[in-house]
């Protein structure tokens, strides 16, 4: 097994850093991700003039106020977080609720998943069971507003995206690629593969936080009949 690549640190504009801490998608790195990110938080309620924290897969955008903070101290005091947080692989439970997302699988709301279970070579119901039965981690949030990557979802279901994005996909919609899953919040452009929906609200700017979802928070889909 080739070792972990250690984390780097690179100013990104002149008033932000990017902190990659490599290790790909996956659990492990995004445990990192969210630690790196929250010793950034807790930095800046003790007055240190980061701005709010930017997760990725498994990288970190750090803004900074450059009026209080020089760049390149803002560089070295990164990487000295970054090495802090060294190979830690977990991270303090989450205690709020885990966000259930009520699923009608297949029908006109999952038109792809009878193709996905003949690719397979599984039954829909199978596909059904397999998607909502783990719990999902937020990864990062990205696309469009309020849209989750989660993750990781079983091998056994892995299948790519599709060959031709479909130019409008309803909001609502739950979906899968590769090792990823998700729920288009609005509508839009997509490739990944529809295998369900749901009336749940995602995203809504009216309401604080707009979207119930964001990096580190757990997520159930819960199969609703019919």
């Amino acid at each position: 097994m080739s070792a972990r690549r250690q984390p780097t640190v690179e100013r990104f504009g002149e008033a932000a850093c990017l902190v990659v801490l490599g290790g790909g998608i996956g659990r492990a790195s995004s445990a990192r991700v969210q630690a790196l990110a929250a010793a950034v938080r807790a930095e800046c309620e003790r007055g240190i003039a980061w701005g709010h924290p930017v997760p990725a897969y498994e990288s970190v955008l750090v803004p900074f106020d450059p009026d209080a903070l020089d760049g390149d101290a803002a560089v070295d005091r990164l990487t000295a977080l970054a090495a802090e947080i060294g190979a830690v692989a977990t991270v303090a439970a989450d205690v709020r609720p885990i966000v259930e997302i009520p699923t009608r699988y297949g029908g006109p709301g999952g038109p792809d998943l009878e193709e996905v279970a003949e690719r397979l070579g599984r039954s829909p119901a199978e596909i059904v069971e397999l998607h909502a039965g783990r719990v999902y981690v937020v990864h990062m949030l990205g696309f469009s507003p309020g849209f989750a990557y989660l993750g990781t979802l079983p091998r056994a279901l892995a299948v790519p995206r599709r060959e031709v994005p479909r130019p409008h996909v309803p909001a609502g919609s739950v979906a899968i690629a590769a090792r990823q899953t998700g729920v288009y919040p609005i509508a839009s452009p997509g490739g990944w593969n529809l295998i369900g929906r749901s009336e749940a609200v995602l995203w809504d700017p009216r309401r604080e936080p707009p979207s119930p979802l964001g990096p580190g928070r757990r997520v159930r889909f819960v199969p609703l009949p019919g």
